[in-house]
């Protein structure tokens, strides 16, 4: 899951002075951060209305980072109606409540305060950063949008016309292109088919009255997850809890989303006239929850989630120099899970490094890392965790609210090392017989797009 935070411009900055404060004490709580991420401790805290929040109290600086996110997003979007979850994202710091688009704008500016939020296929995502001395005031705003969104004419005119001239502006984009061919062919006529941003004809259809329905099927506190890091304690956070979320209905309405598993075994060819190919490939995945998923990710680390260090980026980029980058993943989606690789490369090259990967795959697939490069693997990604998830107050507030998405446990970060270490070169290599054996689906997007002989 994604975490966005707003950008502010030097001008800003210098308009305000609280927010600058904030921006000096992040970097300085990022600095100071290595110490404090070895001893993270995590406590659950439940309001009075039931809202459940995972709390990190540091009072290193004066800081309060809050992210939450309810389940469902994107697909949640009626046929017809794609762009309806994005669209609403950014509408909530555009009025709420009795305050209008200025006076509600005015207001965050003048707490400090940063807010923010986005949405993803399977969750909507919300974030505030505030001045622990503000903390009062930047609440009672981020109850406002949460609870009480306006919806007015006006900004919903204007970020839909934002929304549609970015779509119609990356028309000509090689990688949009890909992406949309992609996961139609993927995922076929599933709702993870349908591109979040909507369409300019599907955004044209939005109204004021469907933002609010998807509100409030959306928005209850059943579905909704809490991470809280900074200087706060447990009980000043349940009063705060209530006071923001307390009013949500219990349960949300949520359309029913089908398991979907990805469509492999096919070839697609999209021609697009740019100089350079795209080529995407995927295989089966493994669920979060299943017992091989950390032989998985060891392998797909080696494969090409370790990028300088993996198997695909010294064949395709070192010894051959046929991409400036490769990699690979596993994709987890509450609905499908799928080990995807992609890269880029020249257009009259787009076979021979095709070749390329299929020959890594299956060297993988057949013989399976050594023992040097596992152990290699464990250390790094056992080291990189903190760097990677605990860098920043913000960063650890979206950690705790993913693993409490993903159902790890509140004592996940301290086990997590061990399920690493534990797993075997052999339960590797059979992770990578199990993927890696299937046929794929592949995709080249580029000019006169064939796979020829391929």
């Amino acid at each position: 899951m994604r975490f966005v935070a707003p950008t502010a411009l030097a001008t800003d900055i210098i308009m305000k002075p609280v927010t600058a404060t904030l921006v000096a004490l992040s970097l300085t709580a990022a600095v100071m951060v290595g110490p404090v991420q070895a001893a993270v401790k995590i406590q659950e805290v439940t309001s009075e209305s039931g809202v459940t929040a995972w709390l990190v109290e540091d009072y290193t600086v004066p800081i309060v980072a809050v992210n939450f996110a309810f389940e469902g997003g994107s697909t949640q979007d009626p046929v017809g109606k794609e762009g309806l979850a994005e669209l609403m994202s950014g509408l909530f710091d555009e009025g709420a409540g009795d305050m209008p688009r200025a006076a509600f704008q005015e207001a965050l500016d003048l707490s400090g305060a940063e807010m923010s939020f986005n949405v993803s296929p399977d969750a909507f995502y919300g974030s505030l950063r505030t001045l622990a001395e503000d903390r009062e005031e930047a609440f009672r705003l981020l109850r406002l949008a949460v609870n009480q969104p306006r919806f007015d004419a006006e900004p919903l005119a204007r970020i839909r016309a934002q929304m549609i001239a970015g779509i119609e502006a990356r028309a000509n984009d090689p990688d949009q292109a890909a992406s949309i061919a992609w996961a139609n062919a993927i995922y076929g006529d599933h709702p993870y088919s349908r591109r979040s941003e909507g369409t300019p004809e599907t955004l044209a259809t939005v109204t004021a009255d469907d933002l609010k329905t998807l509100h409030e099927n959306l928005f209850a506190r059943e579905n909704l997850v809490v991470g809280v890091v900074g200087a706060i304690d447990a009980e000043t956070l349940k009063a705060e809890l209530d006071r923001v979320f307390g009013a949500l209905p219990e349960k949300p309405e949520l359309r029913a989303v089908e398991r979907v598993e990805p469509k492999l075994d096919q070839e697609i060819a999209v021609s697009f006239p740019v100089p350079q190919a795209s080529l995407r490939l995927a295989f089966p995945g493994v669920e979060r929850d299943d017992p091989r998923f950390f032989a998985a990710y060891m392998m797909n680390h080696i494969l090409g989630g370790g990028t300088f260090s993996s198997w695909l980026f010294d064949e395709v980029r070192e010894k051959r120099g046929l991409a400036y980058g490769v990699g690979s993943s596993l994709v987890n989606r509450d609905h499908s899970s799928a080990l995807m690789i992609g890269t880029s490369t020249r257009a009259d090259r787009a076979g021979e490094t095709l070749a390329v990967i299929r020959d890594v795959i299956a060297r993988m697939a057949s013989e399976g890392p050594t023992e040097q490069e596992l152990a290699d693997a464990k250390s790094y990604i056992v080291g990189s965790y903190a760097i990677n998830n605990l860098d920043s107050s913000a960063a650890i507030a979206g950690t705790l609210v993913q693993l409490q998405m993903d159902d790890l446990g509140i004592d996940y970060i301290d086990r997590r090392g061990d399920f690493i270490e534990a797993v075997t070169l052999d339960e590797v290599k059979a992770a990578a017989r199990d993927l890696l054996s299937t046929q794929p689906a592949v995709m080249i997007v580029g000019p006169d797009a064939s796979f020829g002989g391929q």
